[in-house]
């Protein structure tokens, strides 16, 4: 009897706004080899497919060949794990519908399983960081949008159309900033990368008072972080401000789920104490009685880029199997 050929590793591949990382990963969950390119460098999504596809499989046979990956894990912003496209992404040059599992798969010869970062985020999580062990957690990710993913008995909750989560397009404010989705008052335009960066110019226009935000030629928020480390009084009410929205946001999310936490993942999370300690005051001060002080506000230990890039590569070993190369 031929001996059948176990395929032992996967391609978790993560595609952010500005940059794209992949790496081949094997059954342990250790990363054997990775790579990453510009997102942005293809505005057209038939280039950027064709040249993800190429890259990887260089990187592949470079690195134990083609017969030994099983499958390719994605990790996307506004993306379907249900229909495996990414869809209307407000912040990637695409617009519209993209089958992107389809389109790799094609390319490929491969499984593809593509699934929204907030998702993966998750799965990386409780696979490898702070929700080991959790049954009942929510993953945000904040950075330059904000999305998340909740797991109610060790279960992910996806949704009809694979798109629950979308914590950033809760209205939290009537008729308030326009958001990159189009809508009003959305929770992403007071704490995603733009909304803190407008919060910061709104309070320099209020008033006349010294700050080193205003010797920036560009604002980032972590160059906002940094105007907090030094003392800097209207940059640190800029943090304050934020958390309000967030700790509002997250005690409404919270009275829904029932959390035993809430983990924090994304550049923005690494502002420290100058946001979280506001976001917990305002989440405690909101938040249902009944769990009041009994939801722990997590920032995530791992690395965002590596904890992505497993997380896709956790998501590819469940996609059934699928290869021309058999």
């Amino acid at each position: 009897m031929e001996e059948e050929n176990l395929k032992t590793r996967v391609v978790g591949v993560d595609i952010s706004n500005e940059l794209t990382t992949f790496a081949i990963v094997d059954i342990r969950g250790n990363i054997i080899a990775e790579d990453s390119f510009v997102t942005t460098d293809y505005q057209d999504v038939n280039n950027f497919v064709t040249v993800l596809s190429e890259k990887i499989v260089e990187l592949v046979e470079a690195n134990g060949g083609y017969e030994k990956i099983r499958s390719v894990g994605i990790s996307s912003p506004s993306a379907s794990f249900i229909t495996g496209s990414i869809v209307n992404a407000p912040n990637l040059p695409w617009k519209g519908v993209i089958p992107l599992a389809a389109m790799l798969r094609d390319r490929m010869g491969l499984a593809v399983a593509v699934a929204n970062d907030s998702h993966i985020s998750a799965l990386g999580e409780r696979a490898f960081g702070s929700a080991h062990g959790m049954k009942d957690f929510i993953v945000i990710n904040l950075g330059v949008g904000l999305g998340s993913c909740f797991f109610s008995g060790g279960r992910e909750h996806q949704g009809f159309q694979g798109f629950s989560g979308e914590f950033g397009h809760t209205c939290i404010v009537e008729n308030g900033r326009l958001c990159g989705c189009g809508r009003e008052g959305c929770l992403e335009a007071y704490v995603g990368a733009k909304g803190i960066i407008r919060t910061a110019q709104e309070l320099m226009a209020e008033s006349d008072a010294p700050s080193l935000m205003r010797e920036e030629e560009r604002l980032s928020p972590r160059i906002i972080k940094e105007c907090c480390d030094k003392g800097d009084e209207m940059a640190i009410e800029v943090y304050r401000r934020t958390g309000h929205m967030f700790g509002l946001g997250l005690a409404n999310y919270a009275c829904i789920v029932d959390p035993q936490a809430i983990i924090l993942t994304g550049g923005v999370s690494h502002a420290g104490k100058w946001l979280l300690e506001p976001t917990r005051e305002s989440f405690e001060k909101h938040v249902f009685g009944n769990i009041c002080g009994k939801v722990k506000i997590l920032v995530s230990k791992l690395d965002d880029r590596e904890r992505d890039v497993l997380g896709a590569s956790a998501l590819a070993w469940e996609v059934p199997e699928y290869s021309l190369f058999k």
